[in-house]
Parts: structure tokens; C-alpha cells; sequence
């Protein structure tokens, strides 16, 4: 009996030093997860697919093959419908044919809880007529969110507002984050952006 307690104590002390190793190592992970920074100008964009609002899919990869793409990130819902998201939306719209002759599409996300989120999105878009190069995607529960970087985790918040214009091999262009609710790009800024990516290429 003795001989078995002996036994079992020296089996126990063998795998005792991992713990420490496996609590570093895990620690490690999720400062790497909780440290995730936003993809910047010179880097190509993590490959997504994200719902419509009005159904189907898009896969950024699959359209970025038929020339630039301007991904802007909204708030979404933070439990309100945001108020500078709908001037920028607006601002974005206002400029439709300009970004047409450009050849981009424009992809606003729409992030926020799962939980109802398309009804919300559908609000957000309201009686405002979506072209055919803009699209509505809706990020539920911040899986894209996450994925670039963008998680706003605090109370009533849900991702920092960004702006990136993506050539047609994802490669990022142009990057602006926000850390406020403002701060935001306007049309302006990305269609000079896209002309200076095109003199770029024609040269």
C-alpha cells in the first residue's frame, strides 16, 4: 500500500513543472488575441464573408477580384441607431455615381449582438435606396469585428469606426481607425485615395 502512495506521488510530480509552461503558454494566447491590431496600409486584408442585409453572402476575396474595395466598419448597433453612421452612410451615398466611375465598391459593416440584428440593420437603411456597388453586411456577435482588430469592448459600444480601401489583390491601400465616435473618412478623402490608386497603376 505504501509502495503504491509512493508511487503515485512521484507520477504526480512528474507532470507537476507542466502547469506553470501551460499557464504561461495560455496567457501568452490571449494576450496575442486580446492585443489583435487592425490590418494596416501595406498589408492584405483578412479574407471574410459576412451576411447581406437582404440575404446571400459576400466574400470580400470574390469581389476584391473585380477591382478596388472600400470597407468602412460602422458602429452597428450599440443600442441605438448611430447618428454619425447615418451622416457618413449619407455622405457615402451622396457621391454613388463618383465611386461607380471609379470602379469600387463600397461594403459598409453593420456589427452589434446577434440577436435581431438584420431587423436592426434594416432600420439603420431605413427608406434609403442601396445601389448595386454599395453593400449592407451585418457582423453578428463580432466575428469580423474581432477578426480585424475592431472590438470596441466597452459598455455600449461595439466596434471603433474604420475606414480601409482595399486594391483588387486585398492589399490595403489606405487604413484610418477611429477611437471616438468621429473621426470618421468622408467620401471625399476615399475617392482622392482611389484617383491617386489609379494614377499609381497607370504608371
Amino acid at each position: 500500500m505504501l509502495k503504491a502512495v509512493i508511487a503515485n506521488f512521484r507520477q504526480s510530480l512528474r507532470y507537476e513543472w507542466l502547469v506553470p509552461i501551460l499557464l504561461v503558454a495560455m496567457s501568452g494566447l490571449w494576450f496575442s488575441v486580446a492585443t489583435a491590431a487592425p490590418p494596416k496600409s501595406g498589408e492584405v486584408a483578412p479574407d471574410f464573408e459576412l451576411a447581406n442585409v437582404d440575404g446571400g453572402t459576400t466574400k470580400l476575396s470574390t469581389i476584391a477580384e473585380r477591382g478596388p474595395v472600400v470597407l468602412i466598419v460602422l458602429r452597428g448597433f450599440p443600442g441605438y441607431q448611430c447618428p454619425l453612421c447615418n451622416v457618413q452612410v449619407n455622405d457615402f451615398l451622396k457621391s454613388q455615381e463618383k465611386f461607380q466611375a471609379a470602379g469600387a465598391r463600397v461594403v459598409f459593416v453593420y456589427p452589434g449582438a446577434g440577436s435581431g440584428l438584420v431587423q436592426k440593420a434594416k432600420q439603420f437603411r431605413g427608406e434609403r435606396v442601396i445601389p448595386e456597388h454599395f453593400t449592407l453586411l451585418v457582423d453578428p456577435d463580432y466575428q469580423f469585428t474581432k477578426q480585424y482588430g475592431l472590438r470596441w469592448n466597452a459598455p455600449n459600444e461595439t466596434a471603433y469606426p474604420a475606414t480601409f480601401v482595399l486594391n483588387s489583390d486585398r492589399k490595403i491601400a489606405f487604413s484610418k481607425v477611429s477611437d471616438s465616435h468621429g473621426g470618421r473618412t468622408t467620401a471625399k478623402e476615399v475617392l482622392e485615395q482611389l484617383a491617386k490608386n489609379q494614377q499609381q497603376v497607370s504608371k
